[in-house]
């Protein structure tokens, strides 16, 4: 009887074992189920957003002038979702105070954009995947919080327009920037840069600057390299003095040198034929100069003169030569004076 309680106790913990297997099996499968569906069901949950995201993408594009357009304004999109892949015959995007803190990598996707202009938003820092838009002809990323531009931007043959005003912490732009052989139009201002970069001096094509409101104290000695320069701002900076090569520059017009600490003006800059506006108004100059009143039958109209303007620029340098002459023939004759009088000390 011994040997067959013995048994039957074997045989019921075999029993209780395989039930246990059983139930856990169950219990896994169960499990695995109940993920399946989860899966599913997100899957199918993430189908309906990415549908409905789709759509409220789809109205937010227009067709201006040919062009198919993406224009969100004063809405919260800190980031651009993944259905935003589906567009990519998107030509512009105009993404503007929408609080975007990146421009996501599959920006690279979007072979047919012309212009990228996400002007007031959050974003910190252009991808290398920008290099990739060979068809991008503008670049606006003003008033966010760019502090670094990647090497890859001058893979952007085709780039004319860059805007990178307002950014606060931006005080160097890469080598390759110089490679945008097409760039006309740079815009700079408002950020940390001390001087101008030696690849913007590099672009073949820059006609018009914009570096006011920096901390730029010095200009590059070769600034006429830029030769089809035509307007070059520079208000609101540190500068004491400009180099005698800034008046080489034939294709310049317009020259704004307000607020800043110069305390003259190159002698040179009077054979600037081609200066049609200039303005060097509050600059702590060494010599106070107004200009001669007009004759009162002359037109009220052309009687509108800029005190600081290109006028005063050559009164100020006409009476600096006179004056400094006259401070040379007083030094001289005071000289002169003393000759007599070591002599008879001798």
């Amino acid at each position: 009887m011994t040997g067959v309680a013995v048994c039957f106790g074997t045989v019921n913990s075999i029993k209780a074992l395989w039930e246990t297997k059983i139930k856990k099996s169950k219990d896994d499968l169960r499990t695995e189920k109940e993920q399946r569906d989860r899966i599913a069901v997100g899957r199918l949950t993430g189908a309906w957003e990415d549908r409905i995201t789709l759509a409220k993408l789809k109205e937010k594009i227009v067709t201006e002038e040919g062009r198919v357009i993406l224009r969100i304004e004063k809405e919260d999109w800190k980031t651009l979702p993944a259905a935003l892949v589906q567009l990519t015959h998107i030509q512009e995007w105009q993404l503007h105070r929408i609080g975007l803190q990146k421009i996501p990598q599959f920006i690279s996707t979007f072979q047919n954009l012309i212009v990228l202009d996400l002007s007031r938003n959050s974003v910190a820092e252009i991808p290398k995947e920008i290099g990739k838009l060979t068809r991008l002809r503008d670049l606006l990323l003003s008033y966010n919080r760019v502090n670094y531009v990647p090497e890859e931007i001058g893979c952007c043959e085709n780039l004319e327009k860059l805007e990178l005003a307002m950014n606060h912490d931006l005080d160097d732009l890469p080598a390759g920037l110089s490679n945008l052989k097409k760039l006309y139009h740079l815009d700079l201002s408002m950020n940390q840069f001390t001087t101008i970069p030696d690849c913007v001096v590099n672009l073949p094509s820059l006609e018009w600057l914009d570096m006011g409101s920096n901390r730029l104290e010095t200009l590059p000695d070769d600034i006429h390299r830029m030769e089809k320069l035509h307007t070059l701002w520079l208000p609101r900076n540190e500068l004491e003095y400009l180099p005698d090569n800034i008046s080489r520059m034939q294709s310049l017009d317009t020259l704004v040198l307000s607020k800043n600490k110069l305390r003259d003006i190159p002698p040179l800059m009077e054979s600037m034929s081609n200066l049609r506006f200039v303005n060097f108004r509050d600059n702590p100059l060494t010599y106070d100069v107004t200009l001669p009143d007009l004759n009162e039958d002359v037109d009220e109209e052309e009687n509108d003169r800029e005190m600081f303007g290109r006028e005063f620029m050559h009164y100020y340098i006409q009476e600096s030569r006179k004056r400094g002459s006259q401070t040379f023939t007083s030094v001289l004759n005071m000289a002169l004076d003393a000759v007599p009088e070591l002599a008879s000390s001798l």
